[in-house]
């Protein structure tokens, strides 16, 4: 994006889950940054709060439920949309399906190979053990 965003962070404790399967990793800050939707004619508009990660993912960017509660967005996953209201007009965008399938792919490489926190691997034995 081109941002120093170094100056610009601020303390963030909330870590990250589910992002990649069985690990979780506490964001290095946040930011508050506006994102924009749309085109010149027909956009939205909102001041986004963004967790950092100090992480590679197969993600730019996850769009959580508060963000999407902001821009009144309309998720359906099946058909990898999203409807956000905009200016004069609704806004639609599309995913692509094999673009999808190839950062799901990523991600499950990125899992084999990092290692599990050791508290994390007592806490995954015990719900083992459980269920």
């Amino acid at each position: 994006m081109g941002l120093n965003i170094s100056k610009m962070l601020a303390l963030s404790k909330a870590p990250f889950y589910s992002i990649v399967l069985g690990n979780a990793a506490t964001p290095i800050g946040s930011v508050t940054l506006p994102v924009t939707f749309g085109t010149k004619e027909n956009y939205r508009i909102e001041y986004i709060k963004i967790e950092v990660a100090g992480f590679e993912s197969s993600y730019h960017a996850i769009l959580g439920r508060p963000a999407l509660a902001k821009f009144m967005a309309v998720p359906h996953y099946v058909y990898l949309l999203v409807k956000v209201p905009g200016k004069t007009g609704v806004l639609t965008f599309c995913g692509e399906l094999k673009k999808s399938y190839g950062c799901n792919q990523e991600a499950i490489e990125y899992t084999l190979t990092t290692h599990m926190p050791e508290c994390s691997s007592e806490v995954f034995a015990a719900v083992h053990q459980l269920s």
